[in-house]
């Protein structure tokens, strides 16, 4: 049974969903993933999207390390409900309404959300079988609510090719784990880019190596 492994909640079972509807990460990846956005400090005070959310446990899992607010995504009424659960778990260890669940499919969310909604965090895992052009069009859909530093992680077979990003979103770190991959995703900031070649250039100028010059976005 998975569970919540660190934070307010650390320690707590989390209610699975019946049957193997959904594919739900495993602790191991999970804890891996966690360690990561730890170092970008990226969680505390985030505002969190957890997409295709399943059970729930990224979302949930976020809301016990400290994220300001948590949405669930998820469009099977079973899935829901067991978000729902696992919602009203963690918000009643932090006596207050931390996380929400939205019973949707994810592209009429984003398309409903209201253009001043942004997000700091974002977990997509999709069903493995969501065709790639699909994804892309998610993908899309969630770059104008994305915050200027916000990270966002999809989740997918180790076997898929890497998603479509769109032209709002770049990748800035892959990692595999037995049969899943993680990818992890920035807003793309051409002014930032522009910047830093000037920079380079005027390195050049002065004798020093452009080459040695790295550009990271947002630092990460």
């Amino acid at each position: 049974m998975s569970r919540i492994i660190s934070g307010a909640a650390g320690g707590t079972p989390l209610q699975p969903v019946p049957g193997s509807l959904t594919r739900p990460t495993t602790d191991r990846v999970k804890e891996a993933l966690f360690s990561r956005l730890d170092a970008f400090d990226v969680i505390s005070g985030a505002r969190v999207l957890d997409l295709y959310a399943g059970s729930g446990s990224l979302g949930v899992e976020s809301g016990s390390r400290g994220a300001h607010t948590v949405d669930l995504v998820e469009s099977d009424a079973k899935a829901s409900a067991v978000c729902q659960r696992n919602a009203d778990l963690i918000n009643g260890v932090l006596g207050r309404k931390a996380v929400t669940v939205h019973r949707s499919k994810v592209e009429p969310f984003l398309e409903r959300a209201a253009p001043a909604a942004v997000w700091d965090l974002v977990f997509l895992d999709p069903p493995y079988p969501l065709e790639e052009v699909a994804l892309a069009a998610v993908l899309e859909k969630l770059a104008a609510h994305l915050a200027p530093a916000a990270v966002v992680v999809v989740e997918r077979s180790s076997r898929s090719p890497e998603p479509a990003w769109p032209g709002g979103l770049t990748r800035f770190a892959e990692k595999k784990y037995g049969e899943t991959r993680l990818w992890f995703a920035e807003p793309f900031v051409p002014d930032a880019i522009d910047a830093e070649v000037l920079d380079a250039e005027g390195a050049d100028a002065d004798g020093v190596d452009p080459d040695n010059v790295e550009a990271h976005g947002n630092g990460r």
